[in-house]
């Protein structure tokens, strides 16, 4: 077992040569001595448009996925793959020329063009990033809405850029860190598998986001008890209320899960929940907790969770150490965050990089590491810049990239996943390892529902599989201090 307090600079390069021999699955590569370059373009035009994933096939056998006896999904907020990994060695990141950002953003309110630029602050305002802004950022497939849409998301702003808007200098949904703000990320992003591809399963905001995340859907039902009477929604599916305590009426996964006798927890810290009900820009924060249904804690919402008796897997997240402590945790775990530390703008990025480094130490320190893999992601963009265009699968998304990692004593060192992917692939791991592969699909899993398609069936989405070596002996565990040394101010 090995500590270290921060990452040193440029360690995230040591460790892309170091492991280069190593060999890697479709779509997975090692991260080489340099990040790819772009061309220039004043008007931000994309460079990289994503393609589909090849499926594993004979070459790479998927090992023996049932190694793997416990998955946690970890999930954050509100960060753009490009804002914490746009200059990692290897991934598909900001277009630079001579190590130079080589795209520049429009700024209508004064004028010319932003590039990205190294940020070093810890408390960011970050842009609107509901349905409306996700189009206009993505401005026809130019990639070049990102300013503007900052910009008028506060009176004001769209003429004059100041510190009420988001602080001192350029708009910081331009601004990127690397490994001396984030240093436990880019860690394990060295240590484990780091996903250049990773796009939220829809283009709008949290709510979407979190309910695609354990349901592969987010849509709107005109009738709470009929499953069939739902349709896409990924702008506003709407909270439970009073009148309407369960309003989605869809299949989620912890019905597969109960079905299936497979123990499953959702974890939730409570306190603050930052993003507004209407997901406006700003609002008075309001208040989570694991036995109210909110943005970040869907599951009580829906009819299914409530029918199978099952509310009380919705924990506060003091059960999640317990368990990981005394090697209790269930098969399937989802863990949410609360405001503070959540990185959802503008809550501290230090918070939240110690709050994670908590969850996965505590993991590492337990008894059941060896059998762990860990996901680790955050839930939408947040505004923030990122030059990937997305794929589009259905009507619901994809969304913009956000940064992933895999992290398992089995994961593969040092891999960069180029495989198109999405939450979708969480679903589909923890289907392929506790339920025989049986989807959420209405055709099969018995329990229709109107969804439009079966998301983890998707041709363009990669096997998350793809970023293990179950032949390797399970690698020891590698503690991270949580107050790690950085340069955030």
């Amino acid at each position: 077992m090995s500590s270290r307090s921060h990452l040193e600079p440029f360690l995230a390069l040591g460790v892309a040569i170091l492991v280069a021999g190593c060999g890697s699955g479709p779509g997975v590569s090692v991260a080489p001595t340099s990040a790819p370059s772009g061309t220039a373009s004043p008007a931000g035009s994309p460079t990289q448009t994503a393609t589909a994933s090849p499926s594993i096939g004979p070459g790479n056998p998927a090992g023996d996925i049932h190694l793997i006896k416990h998955v946690i999904v970890i999930m954050q907020e509100n960060r753009s793959f490009d804002t914490y990994f746009g200059t990692y060695p290897g991934a598909v990141g900001i277009p630079m020329s001579g190590g130079t950002p080589s795209v520049c953003v429009p700024d209508p309110a004064a004028g010319g063009c932003v590039q990205p630029y190294h940020n070093t602050a810890d408390k960011e305002l970050g842009g609107p990033h509901g349905a409306a802004s996700y189009t206009a950022d993505v401005a026809h497939g130019a990639m070049n809405g990102f300013v503007s849409q900052q910009e008028r998301a506060r009176p004001g702003c769209s003429t004059n850029f100041t510190r009420v808007c988001a602080g001192i200098g350029p708009p910081d949904v331009m601004g990127y860190m690397d490994q001396r703000e984030i240093p436990n990320y880019w860690t394990w992003a060295g240590d484990f598998v780091l996903a250049d591809h990773m796009f939220e399963p829809d283009s709008s905001w949290s709510l979407p986001a979190h309910l695609s995340m354990v349901s592969g859907w987010s849509a709107k039902c005109t009738n709470p008890a009929d499953p069939m009477s739902c349709v896409s929604d990924m702008k506003q599916p709407g909270l439970p209320t009073t009148a309407n305590p369960q309003p989605y009426a869809w299949t989620d996964l912890t019905y597969l899960l109960f079905k299936n006798n497979v123990s499953w927890a959702y974890y939730l810290r409570p306190g603050s929940a930052p993003d507004c009900a209407d997901n406006g820009m700003s609002c008075k924060p309001g208040q989570q907790s694991a036995d109210v249904p909110s943005i970040w804690n869907p599951l009580p919402g829906f009819g299914d969770v409530n029918a199978d008796g099952q509310l009380g897997n919705i924990q506060s997240i003091d059960n999640f150490y317990t368990a990981a402590k005394n090697g209790t945790l269930p098969s399937v775990s989802w863990v949410t965050p609360n405001g503070k530390v959540s990185e959802h703008a503008p809550n501290l990025v230090s918070a939240g990089q110690s709050y994670v480094t908590g969850l996965i130490d505590a993991v590492m320190q337990g008894p059941e590491w060896s059998s762990t893999a860990i996901f680790l992601a955050w839930d939408d963009w947040g505004g923030f810049y990122d030059n990937v265009l997305p794929p589009v699968i259905d009507g619901n998304g994809y969304g913009f990239r956000v940064p992933a990692m895999v992290i398992s004593p089995y994961a593969r060192r040092g891999m960069v996943d180029h495989q198109t992917l999405s939450f979708d692939a969480y679903l589909k791991f923890i289907e392929d390892d506790f339920l025989g592969s049986q989807r959420i699909d209405p055709a099969t899993d018995g329990r229709a529902d109107s969804r439009p398609d079966v998301r983890e069936n998707a041709s363009q989405l990669g096997s998350l599989v793809a970023d293990f070596d179950f032949s390797q002996p399970p690698r020891s565990p590698d503690v991270l201090s949580t107050t790690p040394q950085t340069d955030l101010k």
